[in-house]
């Protein structure tokens, strides 16, 4: 029986601030939902292990500021990550439309920029009732940009669990992919380089009693 491949991801969650995104993280990896939380100012870290497809994951993930002035400080912090959450309020439409900015300043960051690197977009506090942002219009805007779509709740832990793991899904295909790719790329650069390097010479010999020189 082959051991489990661990792998370890590190996943980013951004948004508006005042979304939501602190109590989301601390509702999946703690199980506890508080009403208050302090800002959080440039980014925190939390992690957790799950098994997924036969796979042990250690999540790192980042839960970033959603402050202006920061912006600029917590892009730095997108670099090397395998996935994202973009999460907003349902009932802040601002915090909706501000999910084109996050986007494209997440895949500015991402090297090589590429559009099939892994987002989930989170639509928190659905537990409230004062809901400005419609279902549809979150769904369409999501279903352009070929992002998974969940309605959520942080308080009440809805669909929290499954949003998180749909990210670490994605994540780990893409990061296959990317392994195997390098691996590739590997041998085929081994195969140049022994095909472009020069032929053994062979030893000079000499004929009759000539001396050699």
């Amino acid at each position: 029986m082959n051991p489990r491949k661990k792998v370890d991801l590190k996943l980013i969650i951004v948004g508006a601030l005042g979304v939501g995104k602190t109590s989301l993280l601390h509702q999946y990896v703690h199980k506890t939902f508080f009403e208050e939380y302090q800002t959080t100012l440039g980014a925190s870290i939390l992690s957790k292990i799950i098994i997924l497809d036969d796979t042990t994951l250690k999540l790192q993930i980042w839960d970033t500021g959603g402050q202006e002035r920061f912006r600029s400080m917590v892009s730095t912090f997108y670099k090397g990550s395998d996935g994202c959450i973009l999460a907003f309020d349902v009932t802040d439409p601002e915090s909706f439309e501000a999910l084109d900015i996050w986007r494209d300043d997440v895949l500015a960051k991402i090297v090589p920029m590429e559009q099939s690197y892994p987002m989930v977009v989170l639509g928190n506090k659905i537990d409230l009732e004062d809901r400005k942002v419609p279902q549809e219009v979150a769904h369409e805007w999501c279903k352009e940009k070929d992002m998974p779509y969940f309605e959520v709740s942080a308080k009440n832990d809805i669909n929290v669990v499954q949003a998180f793991e749909v990210l670490a899904s994605r994540a780990l295909l893409r990061a296959t992919r990317t392994k195997a790719s390098h691996a590739l790329q590997d041998r085929s650069s081994a195969r140049m380089f022994l095909t472009a390097s020069p032929a053994t010479s062979s030893p000079v010999t000499t004929q009759g009693n000539e001396p050699q020189r």
